[in-house]
């Protein structure tokens, strides 16, 4: 059992009534998992003030109490320690209470709006490949090695990072490759952890319903490579003018990927098709089964990573061309009339805009596409109409449609997406509120050849409507579309 006054290495303490010399059973931030010895923290959540619960977790048996306010009233069998930010102070306190794990082992974080999961799962599965112990924290699943646990967010809170990381270190990981959200960054979810390098893949439209301006999402995303030490390297994007912004003021060792300007890392598209692309990196060519120049991106990323920690550079390539697709990105099935389905997570103007150039770029220019795409409720409303816009630009045939509505009234939704269709792409674009029945359309509408997106929601396999959660899989739902056409 740890002793209170040794977790508390790191945490910025502003005040302390009683003692810090005791047992500690667990720290939690939900009141309601509380048992007895305790460390309860307080957060000031977005819609929740942890604080309102200090009663309630002492009544559980909480006997320490880390907040930013004080209670009037204090019990005399509690330790209360005052800090400045319990979020950071809780990211602190579960790296000692776990005893350090991201020091354990090399840890790389990859941040950026679009390419977070594809790279970070790309790199788990090529360390695996060549041989290592490799751990994943993502937004689509959670892997100690080869033990998958659920994901919740895409980058947990401080306290379950630690608690897997541990798990990882326990089952002899020597790597961990996780997605580092600008909300994770944002609220210190990532404070106290030793990361070994960062990846920075690009910036455009995203979470301006949390970040109040772009400057504030660049200038967090910014903060995770201002605070790497000296040791670790910072790789980044050189094509996305925001790569530079990344590299100021990092003390890491500064290094760079790009396709259109010279860079560390370089890469070529030779060929694109369905089946993948040939593309040579830092002049020596490679086939992958990956599709499009986003993921040419992509792989020049892991493939620096891969450098950077040492693995040999023609293993590195001989392993990039085994590697298969990720879960809900740029997954496509076909049917026997020749329709090829694509599901892609893409839920910014930026990467819908990516997705379907790759698609333009690829076929040959007789077959329609055909894109089903919404926009999640409680979000950016801003980028609604610019979803609608590229949609429409972009795609023969587009159906606005529901994709996780949450609270909001999901006609308002497809409203605010329609008023960024030009004039002229009007009759091209159809809007159908349930989203079973969108996608069912565009299997009736298409032809042998063309080719139907459906975009949003990837890897998700629920919808969620006011606060319900209803199984729902594009993938799924496309497949028994195409059966059913199989059989009349």
């Amino acid at each position: 059992m740890k002793k209170l006054k040794d977790i508390l290495y790191k945490v910025a303490v502003a005040e302390v009534y009683g003692n810090t010399d005791i047992d500690v059973n667990a720290i939690q931030f939900d009141s309601r998992q509380i048992q007895n010895n305790d460390v309860f923290v307080a957060q000031k959540g977005v819609t929740v003030d942890g604080h309102k619960f200090i009663e309630k977790a002492i009544h559980l048996g909480a006997r320490t109490i880390i907040c930013e306010v004080l209670p009037e009233e204090k019990n005399n069998d509690v330790t209360y320690i005052k800090v400045d930010n319990s979020n950071a102070a809780l990211a602190n306190l579960s790296a000692n209470y776990y005893d350090n794990p991201s020091k354990k082992l090399q840890l790389v974080g990859v941040t950026g709006t679009n390419g977070k999961t594809t790279i970070a799962s790309l790199l788990y599965q090529l360390f695996k490949k060549a041989g290592y112990k490799v751990g994943l924290l993502s937004t689509v699943k959670i892997m100690v090695d080869d033990s998958e646990h659920k994901a919740t967010h895409t980058t947990p809170d401080s306290l379950a990072i630690n608690k897997y990381l541990s798990m990882m270190i326990d089952e002899g990981c020597e790597y961990c490759f996780m997605e580092v959200s600008s909300h994770g960054i944002h609220q210190k979810r990532t404070e106290g952890l030793e990361f070994v390098g960062g990846v920075f893949t690009n910036l455009s439209h995203d979470h301006l319903d949390y970040h109040e301006t772009f400057a504030e999402y660049r200038d967090v995303k910014k903060s995770f490579f201002d605070s790497l030490p000296k040791s670790a390297f910072c790789l980044v994007n050189i094509d996305d003018k925001n790569g530079q912004i990344m590299l100021q003021n990092t003390k890491a060792n500064k290094q760079t990927y790009a396709l259109k300007t010279i860079a560390d890392f370089k890469a070529k598209v030779l060929e694109k098709r369905f089946s993948g692309t040939l593309l040579t990196i830092n002049g020596v060519e490679v086939w992958t089964k990956l599709i499009g120049e986003f993921n040419a991106y992509n792989l020049l990323a892991i493939y620096g990573v891969a450098e950077l920690l040492g693995l040999e550079k023609l293993e590195i390539l001989r392993i990039v061309s085994e590697l298969e697709s990720v879960s809900g990105r740029f997954q496509y099935t076909i049917s026997t009339e020749g329709i090829t389905a694509i599901v892609d997570y893409a839920h910014t103007p930026d990467a819908l805009k990516n997705v379907l150039e790759t698609i333009n770029d690829i076929r040959t220019g007789n077959e329609s596409v055909i894109t089903v795409v919404g926009c999640g409720g409680d979000r950016d409303a801003t980028k609604r109409p610019k979803m609608a816009l590229i949609a429409s630009q972009l795609s023969n045939q587009s159906i606005f449609t529901s994709d996780n509505p949450r609270t909001e009234d999901p006609q308002s939704i497809i409203d605010q997406m329609e008023a960024g269709v030009a004039a002229e792409n009007y009759k091209k674009t159809l809007s159908i509120l349930d989203r079973r029945q969108a996608i069912k359309t565009a299997c009736k509408l298409a032809k042998a050849g063309d080719i139907i997106l459906i975009a949003g929601k990837g890897h998700e396999t629920y919808q969620e409507i006011n606060g319900v959660r209803h199984h729902f899989d594009d993938l799924e739902e496309v497949t028994n579309c195409f059966n059913q056409l199989k059989n009349h």
